[in-house]
């Protein structure tokens, strides 16, 4: 009897490496013990939650037994908690972004497809620089959409312009950036932005249905060396910001996050009103009611990016001591060196028996390379250094 259908059985088949690599070290944790694993797996933030948000759990606590305090509410999210985010974004942006510019959504993936519902059809393309978080993959597959790579600059992960440009058919519909990025921590500069918007209004002559440009920005807050994120707002009006507070407020369970329409967009109220109706057809209906209160009263607040800082540096060094080849990076908390020998999987294989985890640049459409997340206590970056150089050693 088949169970499921064949599109599933084959996602399943080819599922994420990086829960792939989690569960193996849920499984060496077991043989061996916490503290003999050193797990770069899983982009799951550790720091506990700002202050702030305990606060305004007890407060809300106080008013838990009034009518309606987790009710219905617009399925654009509550009045109050979107104003209020509108003059954070706006100040993240640099970009005056009026509240009925945006939907607040289970998350920045529930903000993405609810944008590729209200924007893709059968046949559309989604085209993505790789490496490449990859539920994207996935995501527009949902919606009848393929996902369309194109390999980054080698080491350095800079925009290659010239590759999009050569990539755009008439089926592509939507070019979905991530910056600062996962996995390889690289932030698009401004000139970066610029010609890629050229390119853009370039293809955009003469069609009826505009390319859009598709910034995700979970890692927004976290850019190291004073380094800039600038805003794809400003440099482009077909454009669509969706991000979380998954990292920057250490919520990821709580699934709460947003999608912004550019307002200098023609007719934006009519793409912000189909992204309204996805996010209620798609079974999202609207964020959950507690997150967006918690919300409401801690915007602006931040775990300490610092602690992020000095794992960074700390990881850098033990990459360092062992001779990998990498490009340090520039915000969010991932490391994607070479793998020496060219072989990632194998290379995985390599640090796995030393008890250290690691992800295979293959899962992020981008054989060749691994990744490291820096999200866990500097003691298990330091503990890993021996490893990682015996690792090496091997492909000397």
């Amino acid at each position: 009897m088949q169970l499921i259908s064949p599109q599933i059985s084959g996602y399943m088949k080819r599922s994420s490496w990086i829960r792939k690599m989690f569960e193996e070290g849920i499984a060496l944790k077991k043989q061996f013990g916490e503290d003999a694993v050193c797990d770069f797996s899983l982009g799951n933030p550790d720091l506990p939650p700002p202050a702030a948000i305990k606060d305004a759990l007890a407060e809300l606590a106080e008013q838990a037994d009034k009518p309606f305090f987790m009710g219905y509410m617009p399925n654009y999210g509550y009045p109050d908690v979107r104003q209020r985010l509108a003059e954070e974004v706006s100040r993240e942006q640099g970009v005056d972004v009026p509240a009925d510019s945006l939907v607040i959504t289970c998350g920045a993936a529930g903000a993405l497809n609810s944008f590729f519902r209200a924007v893709l059809g059968p046949g559309d393309e989604v085209l993505v620089p790789a490496p490449f978080f990859v539920e994207y993959g996935f995501y527009c597959e949902n919606h009848g959409a393929s996902l369309v790579s194109v390999p980054s600059k080698p080491l350095t992960f800079e925009l290659d312009i010239e590759a999009m440009d050569a990539a755009i058919t008439d089926k592509t519909r939507v070019v979905l950036i991530n910056s600062p990025n996962n996995p390889t921590g690289a932030v698009y500069s401004r000139a970066e932005l610029d010609a890629l918007a050229a390119m853009l209004h370039k293809h955009n002559e003469g069609r009826e249905r505009p390319i859009f440009i598709l910034s995700d920005e979970p890692y927004r807050f976290l850019a190291f060396d004073g380094v800039d994120v600038p805003s794809v707002l400003d440099v482009y009006p077909y454009s669509v910001v969706c991000s979380s507070f998954s990292k920057n407020l250490s919520m990821a369970g709580e699934r709460i996050g947003y999608a912004l329409v550019n307002p200098a967009m023609e007719d934006k109220d009519i793409l912000v009103g189909g992204i309204v109706l996805a996010n209620r057809i798609l079974g999202f209906v609207n964020a959950p009611a507690l997150a967006q209160k918690i919300l409401g009263k801690v915007l602006g607040s931040s775990v300490d990016i610092s602690i992020y800082d000095k794992r960074r540096k700390a990881m850098a060094s033990i990459l360092d001591n062992a001779g990998c080849e990498y490009t340090m990076p520039k915000g969010a908390f991932y490391f994607f060196p070479k793998a020496p020998g060219g072989d990632d999987i194998a290379f995985c294989a390599a640090l796995q028996e030393e008890k250290i985890l690691a992800v295979p640049g293959t899962g992020f459409g981008c054989p060749g390379y691994f990744r490291l997340a820096f999200c866990v206590g500097e003691n298990v970056i330091l503990r890993a250094k021996d490893g990682f150089a015996r690792a090496m050693e091997k492909y000397r």
